[in-house]
């Protein structure tokens, strides 16, 4: 078996053990004579999966009782328009923080909807370097829900705080970080994640909702992105993404497996720091994003030379290291470091930017 680091910023790498413990199981899953694949979303046996799904991911990531978890289509994006449908019948007003191109999306998103919606801040004119500071006083006393992005994937960066809205709910799109450190689920009225980058394979959408916000959908939105109608018919008002909810469910089996949320945390902090180490110790490479935004996901460089930044991502693919070229609206270079990505996978990129630089030299 001739297994790549793969850097991609999603679909993602899975773990090993738990593509193994799926294969295993693809054609006969325990007793059941049937591959998940084929299996009724209504037999007793995938009832059992789902609900083992939920089960784990609450212990996971300490999700109190009053709020439900769902099971969704549609990834993110899909969310960017069913948060305020869900959500701004409470007040008719909602403030979104601009940090990246999803966040833009999601403002952008719900401005098509027509709905009074303001852009409270935004680092775009830095060139979405860093996160925005804001303060309780920034957001309107009325807005329905405050909406984030909490790690940006593209420009790889993230909130090294929660944004302190006192009353008003927080709702944060975690696509790109969910399950990847221990976060105070009590601290937001809404998360919501794609599972494609730390969950699962493409195709699941996570949404966790605290009860209280679930009786403010608009009358009129589409009953397959009203939250409570999900929630009230436990993740299963039509088919769900069978096959993926199984998968999610191995993950977090996986990292309960080694600890948890915790030790989860510090194998991704040893990661992170080794290369962002490297980066601040040389002068080839340049880091763009500030010190106290940087994602632990998603860490992006450049040389400075397009044709170089070309160039190593080509060569790396050629080494085994695969999908290390940067977004397309951005350019340069970006490892996808996620709860997958083994250390050594790390010190093997760190490695071959070493010997790039030296082969390489800048005119």
């Amino acid at each position: 078996m001739n297994r790549v680091y793969n850097f991609s910023a999603g679909p993602s790498m899975l773990p090993l053990p738990v593509l193994e413990k799926a294969a295993a199981e693809l054609v006969c899953y325990g007793e059941s004579g049937m591959s998940v694949m084929e299996m009724s979303h209504r037999s007793p046996d995938y009832e059992v999966i789902i609900a083992d799904a939920e089960k784990m991911l609450r212990s996971l990531m300490q999700i109190p009782d009053n709020y439900k978890v769902l099971f969704l289509q549609g990834g993110a994006s899909t969310q960017f328009a069913a948060v305020p449908m869900n959500l701004i019948g409470k007040t008719g007003k909602a403030d979104y923080i601009v940090s990246g191109q999803f966040s833009g999306k999601a403002f952008k998103e719900a401005q098509k909807l027509g709905y009074d919606v303001r852009c409270v801040a935004t680092t775009k004119d830095d060139n979405f370097d860093h996160v925005p500071t804001v303060k309780r006083e920034d957001f309107r006393p009325d807005a329905s829900y405050v909406h984030i992005c909490f790690n940006n994937t593209i420009y790889g960066t993230k909130y090294g705080y929660i944004p302190d809205t006192g009353d008003i709910p927080l709702v944060a799109d975690m696509s790109s970080c969910i399950i990847s450190e221990p976060v105070d689920v009590s601290k937001f009225g809404v998360i919501y994640a794609g599972a494609q980058k730390n969950m699962a394979p493409a195709g699941l959408t996570i949404v966790i909702v605290r009860e209280d916000l679930l009786d403010y959908a608009q009358a009129d939105m589409p009953t397959m992105l009203e939250w409570k109608t999900m929630a009230e018919n436990d993740s299963m008002y039509n088919t769900p993404p069978c096959y993926t909810i199984y998968m999610a469910k191995l993950v977090y089996e996986w990292i309960l497996s080694i600890g948890g949320l915790d030790e989860m945390k510090k194998m991704n902090e040893k990661k992170a720091a080794y290369l962002y180490d490297y980066l601040d110790g040389q002068d080839y490479y340049v880091a763009p994003v500030k010190k106290d935004s940087r994602s632990m996901m998603n860490v992006t460089f450049v040389t400075g030379d397009a044709d170089l930044d070309k160039k190593f991502a080509s060569e790396a693919g050629k080494a085994g290291l695969k999908n290390l070229k940067g977004h397309r609206s951005v350019g340069g270079m970006r490892a996808s470091i996620y709860n997958a990505m083994p250390y050594e996978g790390v010190v093997a990129l760190v490695d071959f930017m070493k010997e790039f630089a030296k082969n390489n030299p800048k005119g």
